[in-house]
């Protein structure tokens, strides 16, 4: 309830502005930053749904790039092109099957974020910059959790700059290219092993099919039956899915 209310809060700011735009001058300060006895900095609310609405445009980004999104899409993918189905399931599904598996998987980090960081700035008991810097937590140890060593030192040595001594400190400007391709070489390497047995499958089918001498008969329309009822009887979604979940530590 209280991120509806919260949703509702900033949509009727939102419907505000063209009414504030239309106040008298300096009736309302529209943009203003304020600096507090301790030295941090307060932004006026109309700054801060600015600020709001340019982050909702790098949501879809900040989902495939700082989440599991991007592993299960690929491997979802890879697991089509391997049956040999172009179009089925379509690309609608497949994402759609993604997405909610993402939020189950980063369900307890949206938990974490919402309790630690966005309740409190709700209730204005932190400002902007602590809200951001306290849900950046969660994320940054569930990408350092999945993030390879290697990539992380091949960033820091491309990035230049003074040494990082721990893994803590490394920015999210590094963390963040190292986690994408930590999670492109595990979903790849994921979708190898799920090739393996389509790929004998089209063997066999077409090593029979050469024996016979049917040379005009195209293996696939053989071959694809025999992968969907594999697929089907070993239970495949629910062992891939399992398996992806497990890739995360659940």
């Amino acid at each position: 309830m209280t991120a509806v209310a919260g949703l509702r809060g900033l949509v009727a700011l939102v419907a505000m502005l063209p009414f504030a735009a239309m106040a008298e001058p300096g009736a309302l300060t529209a943009f203003s930053v304020t600096t507090t006895e301790t030295g941090a900095q307060e932004y006026s609310v109309t700054l801060q749904i600015l600020f709001i609405m340019t982050a909702l445009t790098l949501l879809p980004a900040l989902l495939m790039m700082m989440t599991s999104f991007t592993r299960i899409i690929i491997v979802f993918a890879i697991l089509r092109q391997a049956i040999g189905l172009q179009q089925t399931p379509s690309n609608q599904i497949l994402l759609g099957l993604a997405l909610f598996l993402s939020f189950f998987i980063m369900a307890p980090i949206f938990e974490r974020v919402y309790e630690h960081a966005f309740v409190p700035y709700s209730e204005e008991s932190i400002s902007v910059q602590q809200a951001v810097e306290r849900a950046q937590g969660p994320f940054r140890e569930f990408m350092l959790g999945q993030t390879r060593e290697s990539d992380l030192e091949l960033f820091v040595r491309l990035r230049g700059g003074p040494p990082i001594e721990t893994v803590e400190a490394v920015p999210f400007s590094v963390l963040v290219p190292a986690f994408v391709t930590s999670e492109l070489k595990t979903a790849f390497q994921i979708g190898f092993i799920l090739f393996i047995p389509f790929l004998i499958i089209d063997l066999v089918v077409a090593s029979v099919l050469m024996a016979m001498g049917m040379m005009m008969l195209s293996p696939v329309i053989i071959s694809l039956p025999f992968k969907v009822m594999l697929f089907v009887l070993v239970d495949g979604w629910a062992l891939l899915i399992g398996t992806l979940a497990a890739s995360f530590g659940l």
